[in-house]
């Protein structure tokens, strides 16, 4: 039976791991990426995922430099993105050491460079990261630049025309739920998974290991945490005991992982 993953996610504002409130960033959590990084390889985590969120696009350097420090020391698959606008930006992160690569706001705003970037890498690459937003009514539509502009388009919808345009993978958030301890947007989160035959990550809200579990059972391929994982000692260990516990075939520690890297060398190649 194909296992089910778990995902720690880092949320970089200006190189520092930051909490994540309904898409606020002002707390900050590790002054140090790769030591938030070094806990999780201990931790039995399948995958780590970075996400650039600092307001100002001069932190794509800084973001870039990052990646490849926390790549040399991660034996798991990294996902890094933020500011993805280039091909050359995308190749960057690549060559610094990301093994996928997530894009968000460039789905709306250039979405050929989307399909350009999953001919050349392979779908498999690319991860789109999705959104949501709930209006007055309370009905889901996609939110994209760090959640602040709102798309009039449903999130089933919006996970076809990712896939349509070469991802091979959805992360999906919810602005409203992140943060807010109350588990997934579960509702949201099965209609996507229906609508798409690609694997999707569960991500936002989680507060108890239950949590975990209910995004699995609504479809989810994986599911993600940012917050908790940080203030919870030995959490991922502790998150796949539980998910074992309930029936969810996860891979336990010392299991390999077929996508598991291996340590990267000192200096990667050019070209």
């Amino acid at each position: 039976m194909l296992k089910k993953r778990l995902i720690a996610v880092l949320i970089l504002r200006d190189g520092q791991v930051v909490q994540s409130v309904r898409f606020k960033h002002t707390n900050v959590i590790h002054y140090d990426p790769v030591h938030a990084m070094e806990a999780f390889n201990k931790w039995a985590v399948d995958e780590i995922v970075m996400i650039n969120v600092s307001r100002d696009a001069d932190s794509v350097d800084q973001f870039a430099r990052i990646v490849e420090r926390v790549s040399r020391q991660c034996f798991v698959p990294l996902t890094a993105g933020g500011w993805i606008t280039s091909e050359e930006y995308a190749q960057r992160l690549l060559r610094s050491g990301a093994d996928k690569l997530t894009v968000n706001t460039l789905l709306a705003d250039d979405p050929e460079l989307v399909t350009r970037l999953a001919r050349r890498y392979g779908s498999q690459c690319i991860v789109a990261s999705m959104d949501v937003k709930r209006d007055e009514s309370g009905q889901p539509f996609v939110a994209v630049d760090r959640g602040s502009r709102v798309i009039q388009k449903t999130p089933e919808e919006w996970a076809q025309r990712a896939v349509a345009l070469g991802a091979g993978e959805i992360l999906f958030n919810s602005v409203d739920h992140d943060g807010a301890r109350r588990g997934y947007d579960l509702d949201s989160i099965r209609k996507v998974c229906a609508a798409v035959s690609v694997p999707v990550i569960a991500f936002g809200g989680v507060f108890t290991w239950d949590h975990l579990v209910e995004g699995i059972d609504a479809g989810a391929s994986a599911v993600a945490v940012a917050n908790l994982f940080h203030y919870t000692e030995q959490s991922t260990r502790k998150a796949k005991t539980h998910l074992a516990k309930a029936g969810v075939p996860v891979r336990q520690q010392g299991q390999s992982l077929a996508t598991a890297k291996t340590p990267a060398p000192t200096s990667r190649p050019q070209g």
